[in-house]
Protein backbone atom coordinates (compact mmCIF):
# COMPACT_ATOMS: atom_id res chain seq x y z
CA UNK A 1 0.00 0.00 0.00
CA UNK A 2 1.67 2.89 -0.84
CA UNK A 3 2.41 5.85 1.71
CA UNK A 4 0.27 7.85 3.60
CA UNK A 5 1.26 11.21 4.65
CA UNK A 6 -0.56 13.12 7.20
CA UNK A 7 -0.46 17.15 6.67
CA UNK A 8 -3.07 18.41 9.02
CA UNK A 9 -5.51 17.00 11.33
CA UNK A 10 -6.95 19.52 13.85
CA UNK A 11 -10.29 20.20 12.98
CA UNK A 12 -11.41 23.40 11.39
CA UNK A 13 -8.24 25.06 11.00
CA UNK A 14 -8.20 27.63 8.57
CA UNK A 15 -6.47 27.72 5.28
CA UNK A 16 -4.00 30.70 4.36
CA UNK A 17 -4.12 31.79 1.28
CA UNK A 18 -1.71 32.89 -0.84
CA UNK A 19 -1.99 36.88 0.37
CA UNK A 20 -1.87 35.45 3.86
CA UNK A 21 -5.13 36.38 4.90
CA UNK A 22 -7.61 33.78 6.48
CA UNK A 23 -9.49 31.93 3.97
CA UNK A 24 -11.76 29.29 3.81
CA UNK A 25 -12.10 26.64 6.94
CA UNK A 26 -9.83 22.81 6.12
CA UNK A 27 -11.15 20.38 8.67
CA UNK A 28 -7.93 17.77 7.75
CA UNK A 29 -5.54 17.16 4.61
CA UNK A 30 -3.65 14.66 3.61
CA UNK A 31 -0.79 14.07 1.18
CA UNK A 32 -0.63 10.34 -0.96
CA UNK A 33 1.87 9.76 -3.08
CA UNK A 34 5.24 11.44 -3.54
CA UNK A 35 4.81 14.97 -2.95
CA UNK A 36 7.95 16.52 -5.25
CA UNK A 37 5.95 14.79 -8.47
CA UNK A 38 3.53 16.25 -10.61
CA UNK A 39 0.36 16.58 -7.88
CA UNK A 40 -3.70 16.61 -8.41
CA UNK A 41 -5.41 18.62 -5.59
CA UNK A 42 -8.81 16.99 -4.40
CA UNK A 43 -11.28 19.08 -2.30
CA UNK A 44 -13.77 17.13 -0.48
CA UNK A 45 -16.68 17.04 2.05
CA UNK A 46 -15.92 13.68 2.00
CA UNK A 47 -13.93 11.59 4.66
CA UNK A 48 -10.68 10.71 3.82
CA UNK A 49 -10.56 7.35 4.88
CA UNK A 50 -13.81 6.53 2.66
CA UNK A 51 -11.93 7.85 -0.48
CA UNK A 52 -8.80 6.48 0.62
CA UNK A 53 -8.86 2.93 -1.08
CA UNK A 54 -9.84 4.14 -4.42
CA UNK A 55 -7.13 6.98 -4.11
CA UNK A 56 -4.37 4.93 -3.35
CA UNK A 57 -5.39 1.89 -6.07
CA UNK A 58 -5.37 4.78 -8.07
CA UNK A 59 -1.45 6.19 -7.52
CA UNK A 60 -0.40 3.08 -7.67
CA UNK A 61 -1.81 3.16 -11.53
CA UNK A 62 0.43 6.17 -11.55
CA UNK A 63 3.01 6.35 -9.32
CA UNK A 64 4.57 9.16 -10.83
CA UNK A 65 1.81 11.55 -9.27
CA UNK A 66 1.01 12.97 -6.14
CA UNK A 67 -2.92 13.90 -4.78
CA UNK A 68 -3.45 16.46 -1.96
CA UNK A 69 -6.82 15.25 -0.37
CA UNK A 70 -8.29 18.76 1.87
CA UNK A 71 -11.09 18.07 3.48
CA UNK A 72 -14.02 20.83 4.42
CA UNK A 73 -17.39 21.13 5.47
CA UNK A 74 -19.89 22.04 2.23
CA UNK A 75 -20.58 25.60 3.21
CA UNK A 76 -16.67 26.27 3.07
CA UNK A 77 -16.29 23.81 -0.09
CA UNK A 78 -18.51 26.09 -2.34
CA UNK A 79 -17.01 29.45 -0.50
CA UNK A 80 -13.56 28.31 -1.49
CA UNK A 81 -14.34 27.86 -5.33
CA UNK A 82 -17.07 30.60 -5.42
CA UNK A 83 -15.95 33.07 -3.54
CA UNK A 84 -12.25 32.98 -3.11
CA UNK A 85 -10.68 31.01 -6.39
CA UNK A 86 -9.01 28.51 -4.84
CA UNK A 87 -7.02 25.83 -6.99
CA UNK A 88 -7.93 22.97 -6.68
CA UNK A 89 -8.29 20.63 -9.49
CA UNK A 90 -11.38 18.18 -8.48
CA UNK A 91 -14.10 18.95 -5.88
CA UNK A 92 -16.42 16.82 -4.41
CA UNK A 93 -19.51 17.28 -2.61
CA UNK A 94 -22.55 15.98 -0.52
CA UNK A 95 -24.30 19.31 -1.38
CA UNK A 96 -25.96 18.92 -4.72
CA UNK A 97 -27.75 22.51 -4.66
CA UNK A 98 -24.11 23.57 -4.10
CA UNK A 99 -22.64 21.93 -6.42
CA UNK A 100 -25.61 22.67 -9.08
CA UNK A 101 -24.90 26.54 -8.22
CA UNK A 102 -21.23 26.06 -9.16
CA UNK A 103 -21.86 24.27 -12.37
CA UNK A 104 -25.00 26.90 -13.21
CA UNK A 105 -22.79 29.84 -12.89
CA UNK A 106 -19.88 28.89 -14.81
CA UNK A 107 -17.41 27.85 -12.31
CA UNK A 108 -16.71 24.34 -13.87
CA UNK A 109 -15.12 23.24 -16.89
CA UNK A 110 -16.56 21.30 -19.19
CA UNK A 111 -15.94 17.08 -18.53
CA UNK A 112 -14.59 14.93 -21.48
CA UNK A 113 -17.67 12.46 -22.97
CA UNK A 114 -14.73 9.81 -21.57
CA UNK A 115 -15.55 10.51 -18.22
CA UNK A 116 -19.04 10.56 -18.19
CA UNK A 117 -19.77 7.44 -20.28
CA UNK A 118 -20.66 4.86 -17.89
CA UNK A 119 -22.97 7.47 -16.30
CA UNK A 120 -26.83 7.70 -16.65
CA UNK A 121 -28.02 10.53 -17.58
CA UNK A 122 -29.90 11.43 -14.25
CA UNK A 123 -26.71 11.21 -12.77
CA UNK A 124 -25.11 13.89 -14.39
CA UNK A 125 -25.93 17.37 -15.15
CA UNK A 126 -24.99 18.34 -18.75
CA UNK A 127 -21.26 17.66 -19.00
CA UNK A 128 -20.34 20.00 -15.84
CA UNK A 129 -21.64 17.81 -12.90
CA UNK A 130 -21.61 14.29 -12.44
CA UNK A 131 -22.56 11.75 -9.87
CA UNK A 132 -20.06 9.33 -8.19
CA UNK A 133 -21.80 7.47 -5.42
CA UNK A 134 -25.47 7.72 -4.28
CA UNK A 135 -26.43 7.28 -0.40
CA UNK A 136 -29.48 7.07 1.56
CA UNK A 137 -30.03 9.40 4.18
CA UNK A 138 -31.18 7.55 7.08
CA UNK A 139 -32.07 7.71 10.82
CA UNK A 140 -29.75 5.58 13.27
CA UNK A 141 -30.80 4.51 16.79
CA UNK A 142 -29.44 3.31 19.61
CA UNK A 143 -29.78 -0.22 20.92
CA UNK A 144 -30.70 1.50 24.14
CA UNK A 145 -33.25 3.92 22.68
CA UNK A 146 -36.03 0.91 22.97
CA UNK A 147 -37.37 -1.29 25.60
CA UNK A 148 -37.29 -5.20 24.84
CA UNK A 149 -39.38 -6.06 22.46
CA UNK A 150 -40.74 -2.64 21.12
CA UNK A 151 -40.25 -1.92 17.49
CA UNK A 152 -38.63 -0.10 15.82
CA UNK A 153 -40.23 3.43 13.91
CA UNK A 154 -40.30 2.50 10.28
CA UNK A 155 -41.63 5.95 9.05
CA UNK A 156 -41.67 9.21 10.58
CA UNK A 157 -45.35 9.06 11.94
CA UNK A 158 -43.65 6.67 13.83
CA UNK A 159 -40.65 8.34 14.79
CA UNK A 160 -42.88 10.95 16.08
CA UNK A 161 -44.90 8.53 18.31
CA UNK A 162 -42.07 7.53 19.88
CA UNK A 163 -40.06 10.75 20.49
CA UNK A 164 -43.31 12.11 21.99
CA UNK A 165 -44.58 9.05 24.22
CA UNK A 166 -41.10 8.79 25.87
CA UNK A 167 -40.20 12.34 26.40
CA UNK A 168 -37.83 11.97 29.37
CA UNK A 169 -35.93 9.17 27.76
CA UNK A 170 -35.15 11.41 24.75
CA UNK A 171 -35.00 14.37 25.88
CA UNK A 172 -31.28 16.38 24.73
CA UNK A 173 -30.64 12.78 23.21
CA UNK A 174 -31.63 13.20 19.37
CA UNK A 175 -29.58 15.07 17.00
CA UNK A 176 -29.94 16.10 13.36
CA UNK A 177 -27.76 18.29 11.37
CA UNK A 178 -28.21 21.85 11.77
CA UNK A 179 -29.42 23.49 8.43
CA UNK A 180 -28.26 27.06 9.07
CA UNK A 181 -24.66 25.93 9.02
CA UNK A 182 -24.36 22.32 6.60
CA UNK A 183 -24.96 22.79 3.26
CA UNK A 184 -25.74 19.24 2.89
CA UNK A 185 -28.10 19.49 6.19
CA UNK A 186 -29.72 21.90 4.57
CA UNK A 187 -30.42 20.05 1.37
CA UNK A 188 -31.96 17.55 3.25
CA UNK A 189 -34.40 20.01 5.58
CA UNK A 190 -35.86 21.60 2.10
CA UNK A 191 -36.06 18.14 0.45
CA UNK A 192 -37.82 16.67 3.69
CA UNK A 193 -40.41 19.35 3.83
CA UNK A 194 -41.00 19.31 -0.19
CA UNK A 195 -41.91 15.70 0.39
CA UNK A 196 -44.19 15.85 3.25
CA UNK A 197 -45.43 18.13 5.98
CA UNK A 198 -44.52 15.59 8.87
CA UNK A 199 -41.10 17.41 8.67
CA UNK A 200 -41.95 20.14 10.22
CA UNK A 201 -44.34 17.86 12.79
CA UNK A 202 -40.94 16.17 13.59
CA UNK A 203 -38.93 19.29 13.68
CA UNK A 204 -41.41 20.85 16.07
CA UNK A 205 -40.99 17.45 18.46
CA UNK A 206 -37.36 17.61 18.49
CA UNK A 207 -37.13 21.30 18.81
CA UNK A 208 -39.25 20.34 22.16
CA UNK A 209 -36.89 17.87 23.04
CA UNK A 210 -34.00 20.19 22.92
CA UNK A 211 -32.57 18.26 20.10
CA UNK A 212 -28.28 19.00 19.13
CA UNK A 213 -27.54 20.26 16.07
CA UNK A 214 -24.45 18.72 14.28
CA UNK A 215 -21.94 20.10 10.98
CA UNK A 216 -21.76 16.40 9.69
CA UNK A 217 -22.46 12.66 9.99
CA UNK A 218 -19.73 11.73 11.60
CA UNK A 219 -20.10 14.10 14.89
CA UNK A 220 -23.83 12.28 15.66
CA UNK A 221 -22.79 8.94 14.94
CA UNK A 222 -19.88 9.44 17.23
CA UNK A 223 -22.10 10.91 19.56
CA UNK A 224 -24.58 8.11 19.50
CA UNK A 225 -21.53 5.46 19.76
CA UNK A 226 -20.58 7.50 23.13
CA UNK A 227 -24.32 7.24 24.66
CA UNK A 228 -24.57 11.02 24.09
CA UNK A 229 -27.43 10.68 21.84
CA UNK A 230 -30.05 7.97 21.61
CA UNK A 231 -31.32 8.91 17.95
CA UNK A 232 -29.68 10.67 14.56
CA UNK A 233 -32.03 11.89 11.96
CA UNK A 234 -31.08 12.79 8.36
CA UNK A 235 -27.98 10.99 9.07
CA UNK A 236 -25.38 9.62 5.88
CA UNK A 237 -25.35 6.22 5.53
CA UNK A 238 -22.77 5.25 4.07
CA UNK A 239 -21.11 7.04 7.45
CA UNK A 240 -23.41 4.58 9.62
CA UNK A 241 -22.10 1.75 7.63
CA UNK A 242 -18.76 2.57 7.45
CA UNK A 243 -17.54 1.14 10.81
CA UNK A 244 -20.06 -1.24 11.63
CA UNK A 245 -23.36 -0.60 13.24
CA UNK A 246 -22.33 -2.27 16.83
CA UNK A 247 -24.59 -0.55 19.32
CA UNK A 248 -27.36 0.95 16.95
CA UNK A 249 -28.80 0.39 13.87
CA UNK A 250 -29.76 2.03 10.66
CA UNK A 251 -32.97 2.55 9.51
CA UNK A 252 -34.26 3.72 5.56
CA UNK A 253 -37.68 5.37 6.75
CA UNK A 254 -40.35 3.24 4.40
CA UNK A 255 -43.07 6.38 3.69
CA UNK A 256 -39.29 7.76 1.86
CA UNK A 257 -35.71 7.93 2.02
CA UNK A 258 -33.70 10.47 0.37
CA UNK A 259 -30.97 9.20 -1.49
CA UNK A 260 -28.02 11.95 -2.26
CA UNK A 261 -26.40 11.90 -5.35
CA UNK A 262 -22.35 12.76 -4.19
CA UNK A 263 -21.02 14.82 -7.26
CA UNK A 264 -18.42 15.39 -8.77
CA UNK A 265 -16.95 18.86 -11.13
CA UNK A 266 -13.57 20.15 -12.49
CA UNK A 267 -13.21 23.95 -11.23
CA UNK A 268 -12.63 26.51 -13.94
CA UNK A 269 -8.95 27.78 -12.06
CA UNK A 270 -8.17 23.72 -11.85
CA UNK A 271 -4.32 23.94 -12.27
CA UNK A 272 -4.16 20.42 -14.03
CA UNK A 273 -7.22 19.94 -15.45
CA UNK A 274 -6.21 17.07 -17.18
CA UNK A 275 -5.06 14.93 -14.12
CA UNK A 276 -8.34 15.66 -12.46
CA UNK A 277 -10.05 14.26 -15.89
CA UNK A 278 -7.98 11.10 -15.40
CA UNK A 279 -8.90 10.84 -11.89
CA UNK A 280 -12.46 11.20 -12.30
CA UNK A 281 -12.55 9.26 -15.23
CA UNK A 282 -11.15 6.16 -12.78
CA UNK A 283 -13.94 6.54 -10.42
CA UNK A 284 -16.75 6.09 -12.50
CA UNK A 285 -14.84 3.07 -13.77
CA UNK A 286 -16.15 -0.27 -13.01
CA UNK A 287 -12.93 -0.73 -11.05
CA UNK A 288 -13.57 2.28 -9.43
CA UNK A 289 -17.08 2.07 -8.36
CA UNK A 290 -16.34 -1.53 -7.10
CA UNK A 291 -13.89 0.31 -4.70
CA UNK A 292 -16.43 3.23 -3.99
CA UNK A 293 -19.22 0.38 -3.33
CA UNK A 294 -17.21 -2.24 -1.81
CA UNK A 295 -13.51 -0.80 -0.48
CA UNK A 296 -15.12 2.97 0.40
CA UNK A 297 -17.91 2.47 1.88
CA UNK A 298 -20.02 4.42 -0.65
CA UNK A 299 -22.85 2.89 -2.85
CA UNK A 300 -22.24 3.50 -6.16
CA UNK A 301 -24.46 4.85 -8.66
CA UNK A 302 -27.12 2.09 -9.74
CA UNK A 303 -30.71 2.56 -10.50
CA UNK A 304 -31.46 -0.84 -9.99
CA UNK A 305 -31.37 0.08 -6.21
CA UNK A 306 -34.72 2.37 -6.85
CA UNK A 307 -36.10 -0.71 -8.47
CA UNK A 308 -35.14 -3.22 -5.33
CA UNK A 309 -36.21 -0.21 -2.90
CA UNK A 310 -39.23 1.57 -3.89
CA UNK A 311 -38.57 3.81 -0.78
CA UNK A 312 -35.92 5.43 -2.06
CA UNK A 313 -36.60 9.12 -3.49
CA UNK A 314 -33.53 10.77 -5.32
CA UNK A 315 -32.55 14.13 -4.64
CA UNK A 316 -32.96 15.24 -8.74
CA UNK A 317 -29.82 16.40 -10.00
CA UNK A 318 -31.01 19.65 -11.92
CA UNK A 319 -31.34 23.50 -11.84
CA UNK A 320 -34.43 22.82 -9.56
CA UNK A 321 -32.06 22.44 -6.18
CA UNK A 322 -31.22 26.48 -6.78
CA UNK A 323 -34.68 27.37 -5.87
CA UNK A 324 -33.97 26.92 -1.99
CA UNK A 325 -30.62 29.08 -2.32
CA UNK A 326 -32.93 31.84 -2.93
CA UNK A 327 -31.82 34.19 -0.38
CA UNK A 328 -35.38 34.84 0.54
CA UNK A 329 -36.07 31.44 0.39
CA UNK A 330 -33.47 30.38 2.81
CA UNK A 331 -33.75 33.26 5.28
CA UNK A 332 -37.70 32.18 5.50
CA UNK A 333 -36.77 28.19 5.90
CA UNK A 334 -34.03 28.71 8.19
CA UNK A 335 -36.72 31.29 10.54
CA UNK A 336 -39.18 28.47 10.78
CA UNK A 337 -36.72 25.94 11.74
CA UNK A 338 -35.42 28.07 14.70
CA UNK A 339 -38.73 28.83 15.49
CA UNK A 340 -39.27 25.11 15.58
CA UNK A 341 -35.86 24.36 17.61
CA UNK A 342 -36.51 27.31 19.79
CA UNK A 343 -39.86 26.44 21.70
CA UNK A 344 -40.39 27.94 25.46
Amino acid sequence: MRKLVFALGVILLAHVGPSGALAFEVEAEVHFGPTDARQIAVLSTTDIAILSPVITAYLDRNPDLGLRYVMASSQEVYRAIADEGAEFDLVISSAMDLQMKLANDGKALSLPAEALSNQPGWARWRNLLVSVAQEPVVLILSDKALAPGQEAPRTRRDLIALLRDHEGQFRGKVGTYDPAVSGAGYLFAAQDARLSDTFWRLAEVMGRLDAQLYCCSSEMIDDLRSGQLLVGYNVLGSYALAQGTQGYQVIELEDFTLTLLRTALVPHQAANPTGAFDLLQFLLSAQGQDLVAKGAGLPAVEAAAFDRKPHLRPIRLDPGLLANLDRVTRARFLEEWRAAMEQP
